[in-house]
Formats: structure tokens, C-alpha cells, sequence
């Protein structure tokens, strides 16, 4: 890295020009010029700065090739009126390569990988796709990206507050965060957008089958931070529409959709000093026997402390469901009770601490959860859990 000289401009009282190495003198008086030293790197700076494998912002050609991926581990341990369950897990480990070309584009290809089974150890793409950058207000990506949409499924499991996505995100939003499509997004002014078209047929480790439906997704927001007088404001509305068809909830490792024709979603996300806030409302329209859903989700945080490395956050989340067995269990709770019911609560808290900030950071959080099932047919639930885990990205 280059070291710029200091340049000092004394208004009305120095009239020569200042060199490295000369000491100018103003009314007899010396003045010392001394370089500002370089804040040394941190032992984390110089660690995650090995993920960089090169880097030239002068290269016409390639500025930028660095490693990326994520690793998640989990501990779970859920009791409930309906059973019990505890385990270790191996929650997301991935590993892929991207690279800034031509001062405009970026190529991203990631993997993941089930490490806990390893048999075969990939186990599916998830980035594979090529994003064209001319300006901020405009950006292009085709191939297998994510689709963001509802307040948790527009935020990557490595920047979460919580410990993993609300059971809206699990509801409304999709199985496979990764689906091949293409998009544009920018930012204008104080107006932020997204508008995409992806491919929701039989899902494969790939790029799927491309023999179903597919679906086209809508988001716009705006900037409320200035009008507020915060640090950050947003507020978006998100609308999916997807052709109906019964091979969208289909493959592996998972399907990439829900059977869901209409999903709307109006969220909120503000910060301001140590406090945050974010709220989401969500309502769908489903097909197939799939019945349509409400949701409600309110997420309150605060830094506990100046240097915010520890954090505090609370979630209610709800769901009702216009006809029986509509809600899924979230992860954990899934696997004590594998049936579905017809209205969901949870109240979540949590406690994070950011080592590195959400490059390294450990998260815990204890829950609450009920689900009532008016069928009677194997869904409902009754029970708290606590999860606790180490998330690690680069």
C-alpha cells in the first residue's frame, strides 16, 4: 500500500509549496512534518486477509480473486409436551471462489457442503452466476442467485441477528434461498429496487429441471433514514407471483418453492445508535392444498454495550392459517413433531457476540413455540428450545 505525505496548508502564511523531507518555517518558526502511521492490521484483519488471493485495482482485467464461504455449527436442545430432542450439527459449510473482472463484473461460484453426513460430501450449488455493475442505480445478475424477498429471507444466514430465519421465512418464503433466473436491482436516489424472473421447476443440486413453473418477483424500498433523523431506515414491499404447478415443490435436496401462487410481504428495518427495530407482515395465497397464510414478525435489538460486541434481541413471530395443517415447524421443532397446524406463536431471545464482527460471532437464543392443530391429526406442539452456535464467513 502506498503512504501519502501530509499536506499542510497554512492560509496566508506559507507561500512555498511543502516537500518531503524540507521543514518550512512561518515568522521564524520551524514547522516538522511527520507522516500519519498506519493503523496497524488486527490478527483477524490478517487472517480473513488470506481469503484474498489477488487483488489490483490498477489491472484492467482481473482487480479482484478471492475464496469465500461460511461455516455454521449448531447445538439444539428442544422439549416439548409432544417429545424431546437434542443434537450437534453441522448447520451450512460452503466454499466458492469470486472474482471482480473489468472493473464492472462479478463472478461468484459456491458450493455446499454436508459435512455432517459426507456422503457424498456436495451437496448442492448454491452462487453460480455472472453480475454486470456499470453504476449503482443499475445491476444485472443471471444464473443461480438468490431470491429476496420477506424480511429474513432478503438477509443472508451469515448476517442474522438471530440465531437462524423466522418460521416466516420457512412459510412464505422458500426452501432454497438459490434459484437460476436473472435480476436487476439499484438503488435511485432514495428508492432501492429488485426485479427478477427465476425458474421454479423440479429442483436438482444444479440449476434444476426446468419442467414446471415459474415465478416473478417485485421488491421496492425506500430510504427513510434522512426523514426519520436515524442511522438506517428502510421500508420495502416484496411481491412474489408464481405459475401453478405441482412439480414447483419437487426435488433435491429440496424443492425450490412452496406451493404458493401470491406472496406479499411489507418489512421495515431501522437502526439508530445501539437500538434497532424490524418488523415484517406477510400474506399469501396458496394452491394445491396448500391454504393461504398471515404472518406477523417484531424484532426488536440493543447493543448492550459502547463497543457492540455483544447484542441483545427479542422476535414474535405469528402465523394463522386460513385451513387446516397450512404451518410447517421451524427446523428443531420439526423434528419432534413432523405434522401441521393451523396457528403459530413464538416469542425468541437471543444473545450474540461479535468477535469479528458477523464474520465471527457466537449466538444463542432460547424460544417459546406453540402450534395449534384444529385437525387433530399429528401437528400440534407445545414446547420451548434452546439453540446456541458458532458462525464463522470469509
Amino acid at each position: 500500500m502506498k503512504h501519502a505525505l501530509p499536506l499542510i496548508l497554512l492560509v496566508g502564511g506559507l507561500s512555498s509549496s511543502l516537500v518531503a523531507g524540507e521543514t518550512p518555517s512561518v515568522s521564524g518558526k520551524s514547522i516538522t512534518t511527520t507522516a500519519t502511521p498506519e493503523k496497524e492490521k488486527s490478527i483477524f484483519d490478517k487472517i480473513w486477509g488470506l481469503a484474498v488471493i489477488y487483488k489490483d485495482k490498477e489491472n484492467p482485467v482481473l482487480q479482484e480473486l478471492a475464496i469465500v464461504g461460511r461455516q455454521q455449527n449448531d447445538y439444539y436442545y428442544f422439549d416439548a409436551d409432544q417429545g424431546n430432542d437434542d443434537d450437534w450439527i453441522n448447520r451450512r459449510s460452503r466454499i466458492g471462489l469470486k472474482a471482480k473482472m473489468f472493473e464492472t463484473l462479478t463472478i461468484h461460484g459456491e458450493v455446499d457442503l454436508d459435512l455432517q453426513d459426507h456422503d457424498p460430501v456436495y451437496n448442492k450449488l448454491t452462487d453460480a452466476y455472472i453480475k454486470w455493475s456499470p453504476s449503482k442505480e443499475f445491476n444485472l445478475t443471471v444464473g443461480k442467485h438468490g431470491a429476496k424477498f420477506t424480511l429474513d429471507g432478503s438477509t443472508s444466514s451469515t448476517q442474522l441477528i438471530t440465531i437462524d430465519r423466522s418460521n416466516i421465512a420457512n412459510n412464505f418464503w422458500f426452501p432454497e434461498e438459490y434459484m437460476p433466473g436473472v435480476s436487476i436491482s439499484g438503488e435511485v436516489g432514495k428508492w432501492i429496487y429488485n426485479i427478477g424472473y427465476f425458474s421454479s421447476g423440479q429442483a436438482s443440486p444444479e440449476f434444476g429441471e426446468f419442467n414446471a413453473g415459474s415465478f416473478g418477483l417485485v421488491s421496492i424500498g425506500y430510504n427513510l433514514a434522512e426523514t426519520l433523523g436515524v442511522d438506517k431506515a428502510v421500508v420495502r414491499a416484496d411481491f412474489i407471483y408464481q405459475d401453478e404447478d405441482p412439480g414447483n415443490a419437487r426435488g433435491t435436496p429440496s424443492a425450490f418453492t412452496r406451493n404458493h401462487e401470491m406472496v406479499g410481504s411489507l418489512n421495515f428495518q431501522m437502526e439508530e445508535g445501539r437500538f434497532g427495530f424490524a418488523s415484517d407482515l406477510v400474506a399469501s395465497k396458496g394452491y394445491l392444498g396448500q391454504p393461504d397464510l398471515f404472518g406477523l414478525q417484531v424484532m426488536p435489538s440493543v447493543y448492550l454495550n459502547e463497543s457492540k460486541t455483544f447484542q441483545g434481541v427479542l422476535r414474535y413471530t405469528y402465523i394463522n392459517s386460513d385451513g387446516d395443517n397450512g404451518i410447517r415447524l421451524a427446523r428443531y421443532e420439526n423434528t419432534i413433531v413432523s405434522g401441521r397446524g393451523d396457528e403459530y406463536n413464538e416469542i425468541y431471545a437471543g444473545l450474540n457476540y461479535y468477535i469479528y464482527g458477523h464474520k465471527l460471532k457466537l449466538q444463542g437464543g432460547v424460544q417459546y413455540t406453540t402450534l395449534d392443530d384444529s385437525a387433530g391429526d399429528g401437528g400440534e406442539y407445545d414446547g420451548w428450545g434452546v439453540t446456541a452456535g458458532l458462525r464463522i464467513s470469509w
